[in-house]
């Protein structure tokens, strides 16, 4: 088998919790019989050091089973744009190839698969004063009255974003009155785009659940794991280093948001106060289950992806059939 010229790379997109570690694998295994593979992560919080049981990054013999790129490359301190990542991907989708192997991009950040596919405007660079304007206007009205302000002016942007998300509300509302155009469009238009066209030619395969309740139950199943494996500590490492802040776009990240928070509270409380765990997994889940519904909608904007119900027994075996279906020249 070789790669098809006119197929760049393939992509596995899903919510989270939904197996896409585990597809990626068998993916690896089956097609790395005939032809190397090397996947490139497609994820926002996967790229921070000093993060990996909150971000379920894949363990140290996965990495070693299959290459792979784009983890660890940004410390929290740092930010990483939509922008960037069309850039890393398909400077590294040319590397693989020239390299004789399979680009498998795989990850839950359906924007970064937007941009890819689509193509990404050069948006307007940061105005300080309207952002300290926008600000000014939070603090007196709140996040949620802003959210419910941008779902008026880009309702697209504002549904896959939850009220509480100052951050991403801000630039989007920035965004708004300094070009005078949503943010969404700048996801959506092609003109000017600064991805590649040719990269708009990956298939794209996403797992997505048939019955809600049973991803659900997997994002409980992953938050008790995470816990389990030195979750709190994780983050009371990163809140010891003493330049971060839970503003940070990697500490805004599910999970570590919630955890920050409640470490916050359990300082205000008299020395020897235990963590409340019990809520920090109840708003960690909830959290989570938010953002499964959030990338799920993202889905379904993506008429290109050919979807696998993840929630059958037989999802593994699917998801490598129909790769191989289309690795092979066939249509989806």
């Amino acid at each position: 088998m070789s790669m098809p010229d006119a197929l760049p790379f393939i992509a596995l997109a899903g919510p989270t919790a939904s197996g896409k570690t585990a597809g990626a694998l068998a993916l690896a295994a089956v097609i790395g019989r005939r032809m190397p593979v090397e996947i490139v992560s497609v994820d926002s919080a996967l790229v921070y050091r000093g993060m990996d049981i909150g971000t379920a990054k894949p363990t140290r013999e996965e990495r070693a089973f299959v290459p792979h790129h784009l983890i660890d490359i940004r410390d929290p301190l740092q930010a990483y744009s939509a922008a960037e990542f069309v850039q890393d991907a398909t400077r590294l989708v040319g590397e693989i190839r020239a390299r004789g192997a399979l680009p498998l991009l795989v990850g839950g950040t359906m924007l970064y698969f937007k941009a890819l596919f689509d193509g990404i405007d050069d948006m307007p660079a940061a105005d300080p004063a309207v952002r300290e304007r926008l600000e000014a206007q939070a603090s007196e009205i709140g996040w949620p009255a802003m959210h419910a302000a941008l779902a008026r002016v880009d309702p697209p942007t504002a549904a896959r974003l939850a009220p509480g998300d100052s951050q991403r509300i801000q630039r989007a509302l920035e965004v708004w009155e300094v070009s005078g155009r949503p943010l969404s469009s700048f996801h959506t238009t092609k003109s000017g785009a600064t991805s590649a066209s040719p990269m708009s030619a990956g298939a794209l395969f996403s797992l997505e659940p048939e019955n809600r309740a049973w991803l659900h139950e997997r994002i409980a199943q992953r938050f008790d794991a995470m816990l389990d494996a030195g979750f709190v500590d994780e983050v009371r490492l990163l809140r010891a280093r003493g330049d971060l802040h839970p503003d940070l776009p990697s500490m805004r990240c599910v999970g570590y948001r919630q955890a920050w928070e409640e470490l916050d509270f359990q300082a205000t409380r008299p020395e020897g106060t235990p963590l409340n765990l019990a809520l920090l997994r109840e708003r960690g889940m909830a959290a989570t289950r938010q953002l499964a519904k959030r990338q799920l909608t993202w889905l379904r904007s993506m008429p290109r992806r050919q979807s696998i119900a993840c929630d059958r027994p037989t999802a593994t075996a699917d998801l490598v059939q129909a790769v191989l279906h289309r690795l092979d020249g066939n249509a989806p």
